[in-house]
This record gives structure tokens, C-alpha cells and sequence, in this order.
């Protein structure tokens, strides 16, 4: 369980484990030859996922970002991905019990993103995973679940989403809004018209300094295995935008991205601040590193560097 300090608030990853993808459409239009230098793939052309869910202490309230894939899946898409089905272990091994939970923000409503946001109980019903936890997610995503196109309608559960706004659990957001001092929402279009990446300010309520980098202030008392962000107090977590650290260029996109030139533009837009500002990048699917920071060198060429 990958553990740092940012600021006040204490970031951990927790896995809902790893699914196999196939390489070209995990790359779209790279050419193997050239992805196949940053990512192994198996004698049927699959490479590993991650499905990485970030759990922010914040002192008051534990927030959850994604649900990873769950365990509501169909049999020919379990047929497809598996079904790992290891966050609600994995938490629970790192002493976090499903009523913990008090936020739970989707950046997306894809399958592989949402999964535990409910599970179906002993009669079948679908219920709150996290029965406590208030629940947010991306209007237009919402919207565009409902009237999926032929293209990507495999990629949305309505129950994991559906049962949550029909109860007023789940709040719909347009994009900018702060979830609590300290998190908020950006939408980054491309990968769909209105996912979002979550940016995490370790310092609620200060403004950057300098070059962007918060004033860093350690906490009083840190436990031995939890290590110190060494840069900024701010993280994103950016979600599909770039799923992995071999996503990093500006052209290597998915081939699941709707608006694959707007991916381009959204990374452009995000790299301005986070490189800028020595943003720690959280990546959703990368299996081997969860975070690091990406930096461009003096002759334009993309790469990141572990905390």
C-alpha cells in the first residue's frame, strides 16, 4: 500500500487489483514497435492494467477516489477482463472498513472506474457499498450514460451509478466545484466529454507560491513507512487523461478515447500547471507506479520521476 504525506492530508493507493487490456487499444494508434519498449505484452497481444483507487485522509474525512471494477460485472465482460475484485480486501488489510468512507468521487462512470460504488446484497438489491459516504460524479457523464452510443455502451453499468442519484447519494457536479477545503474537480475532456481530474491542495486554503510549490509544512508525527512528498503539497489524480506513466507524451492516447484530439489539448492544459508547479500525477491504471512527476527536459522530451 503506497503511503505518502501531502501537506496535511495523507494519500494512500489501494489496488482493486490488475485486468488485461489489449495493447492496441490500450495505445490506439502508437505502433507496438514503439509501445512495446515501455510495456510488455503476453503471446495474445494483452498487457496489464491497474485499477488504482486513491484514499485522501484529510483529517476529518476520508474521501475515496474511484471504485475500481467490482464485482457486478457480466459473463462475457468477465470473459474479457477477469474481475480482480480485491479493493474492499485491500482496504480492509490497511484498517479501512467500508462505513470509513465519507466521500466517493467518480471521475468517470466507466466500469473499470465505478465498479464498488454498490454492491447487491443477500436479496439481490443494489445498495451503497459505502453506506455513509456521499457520493460525486460528472453530470455530463451521467447524462451521456443514459443515451450511450453504440460505441462505448459496454463500458457503462447503470447500476453502478443510477441507484445512488435516484436516492440523492450521488451529487452531479458541472466541473470546478471543491468537494471539501482542499479537494476539488477540473474537467479534462477527451477521453469522454466530461471526465475530471481530482486536485488535491495538502494546504487548504493557502494559494501556491513561487513557482507554484505550496510552502511546505511537515506534519508534527509521520509514521515510519509513509514518506514525505518531496516537491509541492499538490497532487492530481488524472484519471484516463493519462491512464499510465507510458501515456505521458501528448499523442500517446487510448484507442477507448471518444475525442482523441482534445486528449491532446487537456494534456497540454495540465502539464501548463503540473510540471510548472511540481504536481505529483496520479495514474488510475499503471500497475507498477501509482504516482510520480512528470518533467519535461530542455529539449521537449516527456519522462517522470518516482517520489
Amino acid at each position: 500500500m503506497p503511503s505518502l504525506t501531502l501537506g496535511d492530508f495523507e494519500l494512500s493507493i489501494f489496488s482493486d487489483g490488475t485486468y488485461p487490456l489489449d495493447g492496441g487499444a490500450f495505445f490506439g494508434v502508437i505502433p507496438k514497435i514503439m509501445w512495446s519498449r515501455k510495456v510488455a505484452a503476453d503471446e495474445k497481444n494483452y498487457v496489464q492494467a491497474g485499477l488504482n483507487s486513491l484514499l485522501i485522509r484529510t483529517g476529518k474525512q476520508n474521501v475515496l477516489v474511484e471504485t475500481g471494477m467490482g464485482n457486478k460485472l457480466l459473463e462475457r465482460m468477465v470473459k474479457f477482463y477477469g474481475q480482480p475484485a480485491q479493493l474492499l480486501t485491500n482496504l480492509a488489510a490497511g484498517g479501512v472498513a467500508p462505513e470509513d468512507i465519507d466521500i466517493v468521487i467518480n471521475t468517470h462512470l466507466h466500469f473499470d472506474h465505478c465498479g464498488w460504488n454498490t454492491v447487491r446484497d443477500k436479496a439481490g438489491k443494489v445498495v451503497p457499498t459505502f453506506p455513509r459516504a456521499k457520493y460525486y460524479a460528472p453530470e455530463g457523464e451521467w447524462q451521456y450514460a443514459r443515451k450511450p452510443s453504440e460505441r462505448d455502451a459496454i463500458s457503462y453499468i447503470p447500476d453502478n451509478y443510477d441507484p445512488l442519484v435516484q436516492s440523492g447519494q450521488m451529487t452531479l457536479l458541472k466541473g470546478g466545484e471543491e468537494i471539501v477545503p482542499g479537494i476539488s474537480v477540473k474537467t479534462f475532456p477527451g477521453h469522454t466529454a466530461s471526465m475530471q481530474g481530482v486536485i488535491v491542495n495538502g494546504h487548504p486554503g493557502t494559494r501556491t507560491i513561487g513557482k507554484g510549490t505550496a510552502s511546505a509544512v511537515p506534519l508534527a508525527v509521520q509514521k515510519e513507512n509513509r514518506a514525505s512528498a518531496p516537491e509541492a503539497t499538490i497532487a492530481c489524480y488524472i484519471s484516463d487523461l493519462i491512464p499510465t506513466t507510458a501515456h505521458i507524451d501528448l499523442t500517446w492516447g487510448m484507442g477507448f478515447d471518444l475525442y482523441p484530439l482534445q486528449t491532446i489539448e487537456s494534456k497540454k492544459e495540465y502539464y501548463a500547471k503540473a510540471i510548472a508547479e511540481k504536481w505529483l500525477t496520479v495514474f488510475t491504471h499503471d500497475p507498477k507506479t501509482p504516482w510520480a512527476y512528470v518533467e519535461k527536459d530542455d529539449l521537449g522530451k516527456m519522462g517522470v520521476r518516482s517520489t
